[in-house]
């Protein structure tokens, strides 16, 4: 059985071969699990800044699966970030909202969907695997008797899915090659139901 070190270097391999669509589809699913993830918490658990990335994320959505329209939204999205205080070269003296999992997704997928270049989904999936290990050692943290998966375990699971979700876009790559110039709007809603949907469930 793989490693999920060897498992994370097959992904990055798999993504630099695909298409800059297909690496698009990609990282959103993988945003948007844990942004799922994360509008589950309580509310009073639940970072603003993340919760405000919501729109931008379906926006993303929008873009990746063939609505050319999206990416002046998205790329105004991006512009706001920029400017905001949330990005900053301060190190620790700066605020930490776009260090937050769901959210440094999000903008990652935000600007694979920008630029097409493998690294932002790299990035994307490699948030997801730090959000894995940051759950596993909370869990551990804790003080309650409930048994704390194995982190190489949990870590696999998640590379595995993400090959999976690979395997699944792979299936739709002719599409997926051009839709940063804009699909059919009935190619559109196919890949939403195709695609978003099982890319956004967490099974």
């Amino acid at each position: 059985m793989d490693t999920w070190q060897e498992l994370s270097e097959l992904v990055e391999e798999r993504l630099e071969a695909v298409s800059p669509g297909e690496r698009g589809v990609f990282a959103a699913g993988v945003a948007e699990r844990l942004m799922s993830r994360h509008e589950e918490l309580p509310t009073d658990e639940q970072a603003p800044f993340t919760v405000g990335l919501r729109p931008l994320l379906d926006s993303v959505w929008e873009g990746v699966l063939g609505d050319s329209t999206a990416f002046s939204t998205v790329k105004r999205g991006i512009a706001e970030y920029m400017l905001s205080e949330y990005c900053h070269n301060d190190g620790q003296d700066g605020p930490d909202d776009a260090d937050e999992s769901a959210a440094a997704a999000t903008l990652y997928a935000a600007h694979a969907y920008l630029f097409g270049c493998h690294d932002f989904a790299g990035w994307t999936s490699r948030r997801a695997v730090e959000a894995v290990d940051q759950h596993l050692e909370f869990l551990a943290e804790q003080e309650e008797d409930e048994l704390v998966p194995d982190v190489d375990e949990a870590l696999t699971s998640e590379l595995q899915r993400q090959l999976r979700d690979l395997d699944l876009i792979a299936n739709y790559a002719k599409d997926l090659r051009r839709s940063s110039l804009g699909l059919p709007i009935d190619t559109s809603i196919r890949l939403r139901v195709e695609l978003r949907v099982p890319l956004s469930s967490r099974a």
